[in-house]
């Protein structure tokens, strides 16, 4: 740590709350939509798809949450959940480049590159 620079550990520690309570209210609310998804399953016993379907892409679970289909509901929670960590990556990468951290700024770019590509080729396989 730098001893030396206490202003700078103080930013440090106070950036890193932040970020920690944003990756808190992420879960949390990610959580809070799939319990609103499973209750509306439970309480309907009806996932608002027929059969053995539910919506395999985006534009898809987008519809069945305006229509309040618990399965859509549930599946919108598990991408909150999923898209938490990444924008704390998104976020770390402008907290580097406010601290003219270029060579973290360039490592964090990099891996939030890797995570969308990943995202966009899953989507492929």
């Amino acid at each position: 740590m730098n001893e030396g620079h206490p202003a700078e550990n103080q930013r440090a520690f106070a950036v890193e709350l932040v970020i920690s309570k944003m990756l808190r209210i992420g879960v949390l609310v990610a959580a809070a939509v799939i319990i609103t998804g499973l209750v509306l399953f439970l309480v309907t016993g009806d996932s608002g798809y027929p059969g053995d379907t539910f919506p395999t892409n985006f534009g898809d679970i987008v519809t069945g949450l305006l229509a309040m289909k618990s399965v859509a509901i549930i599946q919108t929670g598990l991408l909150l959940l999923i898209l938490t960590p990444v924008f704390r990556v998104f976020v770390s990468l402008f907290v580097f480049w406010a601290e003219k951290d270029y060579r973290f700024v360039l490592i964090t770019a990099v891996v939030f590159v890797i995570l969308i590509a990943s995202f966009l080729l899953g989507k492929a396989g």
